[in-house]
Formats: structure tokens, sequence, C-alpha cells
């Protein structure tokens, strides 16, 4: 059986439908593995992390933030021209949160942020074994990104700080307001942006004096 599809110019042919049912794609069994395994990722969805979405309607979840992940660290990565592997930098941002989906999400100043990256691997590498899980390094994709050594890594690193700052930033500190978060501790967590990035340290930098002059961040 042929499938067709429609673009511009009408209806074309499209062998997809057939190379998959010759691989055994179309098979109850297999797309029932898939379709479990693609329900397993949409429960990142229900992981709520510690900033407010621009608004401060409500608290962003993990999914959300990953695509901002991705979607920042192309953007970024493509503005400023950096010899970087695009295809990796986007599956480094996409896989960075998978973990928490068994894990949750912990607060970047909370005391066992230093251990958070464990019980994350294991839910990485129990989504690696999902019978319905068709990508083979996704484990060695997120420890590459963990372990922050290539330019990709970096990136992402980067961005992961850059962009709960500037939400909360742009909802006047509302987390740090709510936390009792304090100046010494939100520039210590981005010091190590300096050397990475430092076109972007710097504007944190101001940003921080600027909150910390608003009463958003405790100065101390």
């Amino acid at each position: 059986m042929s499938s067709v599809s429609v673009n511009g110019n009408g209806y074309t042919n499209n062998s997809v439908v057939n190379n998959t049912k010759e691989n055994g794609v179309d098979s109850a069994d297999t797309m029932h593995d898939i379709t479990q395994f693609l329900l397993q990722l949409d429960a990142l969805k229900h992981i709520e992390r510690r900033s407010y979405i621009t608004g401060g309607t409500r608290l962003e979840n993990s999914a959300e933030h990953s695509w901002h992940l991705a979607m920042a660290s192309w953007a970024i990565a493509t503005y400023f021209n950096l010899p970087i592997n695009h295809e990796r930098l986007l599956k480094m941002a996409l896989v960075h949160d998978l973990g928490e989906i068994d894990a949750g999400d912990t607060f970047l100043y909370a005391p066992q942020r230093s251990e958070a990256h464990l019980a994350e691997r294991q839910g990485v590498m129990r989504l690696q074994n999902h019978s319905g899980h068709g990508i083979s390094d996704l484990v060695e994709i997120w420890d590459a990104q963990e372990s922050g050594v290539s330019a990709e890594a970096k990136l992402v690193k980067v961005v992961d700080r850059l962009l709960p700052f500037l939400l909360n930033i742009s909802t006047q500190g509302r987390t740090w307001q709510d936390l009792g978060v304090t100046r010494t501790q939100v520039a210590g967590a981005h010091a190590f942006i300096s050397s990475d990035f430092p076109p972007i340290h710097h504007w944190i930098q101001a940003q921080i004096e600027y909150a910390t002059k608003m009463g958003w961040l405790i100065d101390k």
C-alpha cells in the first residue's frame, strides 16, 4: 500500500510507510513499545522547576525549559558564529534534563545539588533501556553534556544558567525573593561563565547589581 502526502504542488508519493512496514515498525507490538516510550518522554512536562514563566502566572516545567535551552543554545551559537557542531549541540540540550523525569528538578541553590546528577543519570539509563527507544547513544550524549568538556557542552551549561536567571530578571526576582536567595549565591553559581562566555557574564554581573539594588536579591 502506498501512502501520499500533500505539498505545495499537490499529492506526491511517500515511501515512509512502506519502508517502515518492511522494517517491521508497523507491527502492533513495536508501535506499542514506541508509543509507550513517547509517553515516558511526555512525563517531563509534569516536572516543575523553580522559575516562573514570563508574566509570572505559573512555574515553568522541565520540558518547556528543554525546548528553550535547545533554541537559545542554537540561536547564540549562530549569532556569535561559534565553531560548534549544531546537531550535537541540540542533542545535548534536548537530553540535558531527561533524567528529571525520575529524579525531579533540584533547585540550583539546594544543598543536595551536587548529588543530583547521580539520580538523573539513572533515569536516563532507564530510558535508554526502554524497549521502544531506538537511540543507542542517549546515555553517551547525556554524559558528554554533563562532563562539560566540549565546546557544545560548555555552551549548553552557560545557557542553562542564563535562562532561569533571565526569567528571574523578567519577573522581578520572584523566585529569588520567594526562596531568600542572596547576591553571593547567584554570583557564585554564574562565576564560571566569565571564562566560558565573557559577554554573557558581563551582562549577568550588571543584572545582579540591578537586582540587588531593587531588593530582589538579599545583599550578602
